[in-house]
């Protein structure tokens, strides 16, 4: 049985060293995938570089946490601080969109904009994930599923990381790491139900590994995941306009760089006869 493996590296579009490292890690390595933060300062810096890179699977990294809103709707301004940009953290966000009809309208009224700008901007998404993993909160999950039929967008990040990847062979992963992934589980499970028929993947690796994924990770990839098509969910980048303030990833961005591009990454699944595809090919 061929395994798939998408390998994405979400947060394009976010600065400039962000940008770089995912062009390099596709002409130079594995990344066969990206999602683009369409509201983000280096995003039409990133639709440049896509566009030199036909191989690479471009999608929509949706984004409800940083920076400023894309739509000029005035009903989006609910999600919003006195200086107009995003004001509440995912937690608060998700039990907003459960109690609140506006707060839902809005939501769906932005990630639309967002949506609308990568299209308008001359790329054709391949799917849809999101900043946070906002898309997969329950209240929140069937409007991105509309959008998707919307924009005639075939699939979207299904975020269902296998317990076993907490337990050794695998690389052990932090504790809050391993918390996130067991929360992430649960919604994830949940979206299965709300809507399989945009899941396109059988599970995401690197939930729990945030931050700690380098070349001994994907060897634990290529020989121990069970899934016959997974996402590998990484962060690469280069310190260019990072800001420590809002992002942990600063020099572990540079880690999986790395390890996108080692030679050992590349003959580990090579070994393991896995197919690397971006989701534009399923």
């Amino acid at each position: 049985m061929e395994k798939r493996l998408i390998i994405n590296a979400d947060d394009f579009g976010l600065c400039a060293g962000v940008n770089k490292a995912v062009a390099q890690a596709h002409t130079d390595g594995v990344l066969t995938s990206t999602t683009i933060m369409a509201n983000m300062p280096a995003a039409a810096e990133a639709v440049e570089i896509a566009k030199q890179l036909p191989t690479l699977g471009v999608g929509v990294h949706l984004n409800l946490y940083e920076g400023r809103a894309l739509s000029k709707d005035a009903g989006v301004d609910c999600l919003l601080d006195a200086d107009g940009r995003f004001a509440y953290s995912p937690a608060k966000l998700s039990l907003l969109s459960i109690g609140l009809h506006g707060v839902r309208k809005a939501i769906r009224t932005e990630l639309a904009a967002q949506i609308q700008w990568v299209i308008d901007n001359g790329l054709t998404p391949t799917h849809l994930d999101s900043h946070k993993h906002i898309h997969s909160f329950p209240a929140i999950f069937p409007l991105v599923c509309k959008l998707a039929r919307q924009f005639g967008i075939t699939a979207i990040r299904f975020t269902l990381e296998p317990k076993q990847l907490c337990r050794m062979p695998w690389p052990l992963p932090s504790e809050d790491g391993r918390k996130r992934a067991k929360l992430i589980r649960i919604m994830a499970k949940l979206n299965h139900i709300q809507n399989r028929n945009l899941l396109k993947t059988d599970a995401l690796l690197g939930v729990a590994h945030t931050g700690k994924i380098d070349a001994n990770f994907f060897k634990a990839v290529s020989l121990y995941n069970p899934a016959r098509t997974a996402e590998v969910m990484t962060h690469p980048g280069l310190p260019d306009g990072l800001d420590p303030a809002k992002t942990r990833l600063i020099k572990q961005r540079k880690v999986e760089l790395e390890a996108l591009c080692s030679e050992r990454t590349k003959q580990y699944l090579k070994d393991a006869g896995i197919k690397l595809v971006h989701y534009g090919q399923l």
